[in-house]
């Protein structure tokens, strides 16, 4: 028996096969290589009708499929929405994956929401009930898991923590983004540093660029561990944010862990002690004494291993519902 898990992200994406107890039997990345729209769905569903080909020439079988996107994925009318890739306003990609799937279970799941599954299922969260994965990367979300649930809300669009309101007044250059990720997303810490150096014409330091255009996140990593004045004060002000964000989450939801990650943890994961203590300082004080703060185990694996765990869950659940043993 496998367990199909298919990771999607804006340029490439992750599948892999899964045991039952989380053990990986192969896996495989595939660029999208420009592909938009329906073509991206036609890579997905071709895939799929390979992998169980593949099982069924090695006497095997698939026994569910699950896929994470970078979006959210909409339960009720069975579509998906995903920024990055044009045409996925209202897109059914269920519908099509289920034109090749025949009676195999299939699910579709958001990214953040198969961060925190894969954490807990083989990662830094592994055992918990209660736990939260603050995802800071090019945009910023949290999967939540609360008394072992997926926390989706009415609409599925739960854990968009990127438009998290922290300082006003408001500005409609939060609009798109959210004030959150604004100024903390690998994107905002450009963005952040940029504001910085436009209120002081006298710096002079290697992040004032002639094409401010050529400015990175990992420019601005690198300024701050040469002790670059503008960089200090650009991660001062994140680790300020990411700690009351944290807060936040643990006075809301009072859980055992937050893991942090994301292409920006990595670098970042030398700031979690100080995000830790900027979130006791801000959050409930009984429930900040009692949650852990952690840099994810899993890395870029997350959202795979994420999806392994909701494919493993999907099949749990259809067999229940058709009495099978």
């Amino acid at each position: 028996m496998r367990l199909l898990a298919i990771d999607l992200g804006g340029t490439k994406l992750a599948l892999a096969t899964f045991t039952a107890d989380g053990n990986v039997t192969s896996k495989d990345t595939v660029l999208l290589s420009g592909r938009q729209g329906k073509q991206v769905g036609k890579l997905i569903v071709d895939l799929v009708a390979d992998q169980i080909a593949l099982a069924d020439r090695q006497a095997d079988e698939i026994a569910a499929i699950a896929v994470s996107i970078p979006g959210i994925s909409n339960v009720k009318n069975s579509t998906v929405w995903a920024p990055n890739i044009s045409g996925w306003e209202a897109y059914p990609l269920l519908q099509e994956i289920e034109t090749v799937s025949g009676q195999i279970p299939v699910t579709i799941e958001s990214d953040r929401s198969c961060y925190i599954l894969g954490e807990v299922w083989q990662g830094a969260a592994k055992g918990c009930k209660d736990a939260i994965y603050l995802s800071v990367g090019t945009g910023i979300g949290a999967g939540i898991m609360a008394g072992g649930q997926i926390l989706r809300g009415a609409n599925d669009i739960a854990g968009a923590i990127g438009w998290l309101a922290l300082r006003p007044p408001y500005h409609e250059k939060y609009k798109n983004h959210g004030h959150f990720e604004y100024y903390t997303s690998g994107e905002g810490i450009v963005r952040l540093t940029r504001e910085l150096l436009h209120t002081k014409p006298a710096y002079k330091g290697g992040l004032r660029m002639k094409d401010p255009g050529e400015l990175t996140t990992q420019k601005v990593f690198a300024a701050f561990m040469a002790e670059d004045e503008i960089a200090i004060q650009v991660f001062k002000h994140c680790i300020e944010y990411w700690g009351m964000a944290v807060a936040n989450l643990v006075s809301l939801f009072n859980p055992e862990k937050i893991i942090i990650g994301g292409g920006v943890f990595g670098p970042a994961s030398a700031f979690i002690p100080a995000i830790y203590e900027e979130a006791k300082r801000w959050g409930q004080p009984i429930s900040a004494g009692l949650f852990v703060l952690e840099g994810s185990a899993l890395g870029a694996d997350a959202g795979i291993y994420g999806a392994g765990y909701a494919a493993l869950k999907t099949f749990r659940e259809f067999n229940a519902k058709n009495n099978v043993q």
